[in-house]
């Protein structure tokens, strides 16, 4: 009886201590404030993406929505988009169906070529443009109807039904090489598309182009409580989906809710940046850990996880996946949608080199990319800056490919491209710049990839250290 009765004293003191612990309502509403903002950031990843770009088209160009910003010659670091491609021609249009349909007109591909991309708000895949899209390198009329859109479509036009009243077309205008003959004529090839409402297909006005080269045109992530008021404006300007309608609760819980200002008070905008802290660590956590290898024992892997390309592409029609976590990852990272990956183009990416190490710009490294690259167009390395995934800030130049002017091969065949704060003697024409004091990522791309880079006959090895370069002495 007594050890009984020691028995329930004991548990009602161990019971008064967890209650005397036990978070206030406060404590409560400001850790659910903060969980659920870390999700939201996730969640809401690439819309974010999207609506970042076209804040920077407004704020730092005249171009306005249903027209098409570009640069008129391969983008320097100026462009502080996502791992940008410095080897073609940028062409983008942010379209807007709210007022009814919109058509993106792709000339034949006779004289040049498009490799496109059309996407939703969501970055979610529409369709690919191009030879290697829809139109089969014929042309075609894209043709973006607005979500439950009920009228006719055209004969003539490929029709792309958006569950979202905006989004953006992604248009490269490929290069045959970075002569100033040749990116004139890849720029003329690019002015040739047409934006315009569906409503004046009869007598379309001309499109309006509006040069942003050399403009800095930065929409980095900012993992910050800035986030969140993008976010709002996704929230607010796009309709719910079906698959999203368990997040309406969640944002309400950090101040988005439809129809509603968002005002967040200095408390919540506190937590709200850890939040984004939070955030922002998680998926640090989870690129560092490393994606699926394309092939085993050497570390390049694919840009983009599998099954989150599945997803996409199929529209996230598959009841039981919804992968958000590697969808974030993958938009902390770049920008856009692929329908049909693997046809005009293949990414692969390291941060590490051979040993494992993490890329530094105080070192210096060799790439040797194999004879017969497996490209029917060209290949092409790229170094961004490790934190931030944009190019490298004040740096000359951020990518050596294979049509690169003075570009030297080995004897083989193959191509050694060089990576460090200083070029190798010699070797100016197959280097690339680091900044000596930031951390960095490669980004090798392949256009127009062949079969032995899926079959495996074709590898790309690891990057390798040869020197670091310290206060000016080498190693």
């Amino acid at each position: 009886m007594r050890q009984a009765v020691g028995g329930l004293v004991a548990m009602m003191l161990a019971t008064a201590s967890v209650l005397a612990q036990s978070p206030s309502a406060d404590d409560i509403a400001a850790r659910n404030i903060q969980r659920r903002a870390v999700e939201a950031m996730i969640w809401g990843m690439p819309a974010v993406n999207a609506e970042l770009m076209l804040q920077a088209m407004l704020r730092t160009t005249s171009a306005k929505v249903n027209e098409i910003v570009y640069w008129s010659r391969p983008v320097n670091w100026k462009n502080q988009t996502l791992t940008p491609n410095p080897d073609a021609i940028y062409l983008m249009s942010f379209w807007n169906v709210k007022d009814g349909p919109v058509v993106i007109e792709i000339p034949p591909a006779q004289g040049g070529s498009i490799a496109g991309n059309i996407v939703t708000a969501w970055q979610m895949p529409l369709e690919d443009a191009g030879p290697e899209g829809a139109d089969k390198g014929q042309g075609g009329k894209y043709l973006i109807l607005p979500p439950g859109y009920k009228g006719e479509v055209p004969a003539g036009h490929i029709a792309l039904q958006s569950d979202t009243f905006s989004g953006f077309a992604l248009l490269r205008s490929n290069l045959a090489s970075h002569g100033d003959a040749d990116v004139a004529k890849s720029v003329a090839y690019g002015k040739q598309i047409k934006v315009y409402p569906l409503a004046q297909a009869r007598s379309p006005p001309p499109t309006n182009f509006t040069d942003a080269y050399d403009i800095l045109f930065d929409s980095t992530i900012p993992y910050d409580a800035s986030f969140y008021r993008s976010l709002d404006r996704v929230v607010q300007n796009e309709p719910w989906l079906d698959r999203d309608r368990a997040m309406i609760d969640q944002l309400a819980t950090i101040g988005i809710e439809k129809g509603k200002p968002y005002n967040p008070d200095q408390k919540t905008l506190a937590l709200l940046d850890q939040a984004a802290r939070e955030a922002h660590a998680v998926l640090e956590q989870r690129y560092d850990a490393g994606f699926p290898v394309i092939n085993p024992g050497i570390r390049w892997f694919p840009a983009a996880v599998a099954e989150m390309v599945k997803a996409a592409s199929g529209g996230y029609a598959d009841p039981n996946a919804y992968p958000i976590d590697a969808r974030a990852v993958t938009y902390t990272l770049g920008f856009t949608g692929v329908k049909r990956l693997g046809t005009a183009q293949f990414y692969l990416m390291v941060a590490k080199d051979k040993d494992g190490q993490p890329l530094k710009g105080s070192a210096t490294y060799r790439l040797t990319v194999p004879a017969n690259a497996p490209v029917r167009q060209y290949w092409s390395a790229t170094v961004y800056d490790r934190e931030t995934h944009a190019l490298v800030r004040n740096m000359p130049g951020a990518s050596r490919a294979s049509i690169s002017p003075g570009i030297e091969k080995n004897a083989d065949g193959s191509v050694d491209v060089y990576f460090g704060p200083k070029a190798p003697a010699g070797k100016e024409a197959n280097w690339v710049p680091t900044d000596p004091v930031r951390k960095f990522e490669l980004l090798f791309r392949l256009y127009g990839p062949e079969q032995p880079l899926f079959d495996h006959s074709w590898k790309l090895p690891d990057v390798e250290r040869i020197a670091t370069t310290i206060g000016g002495a080498t190693k």
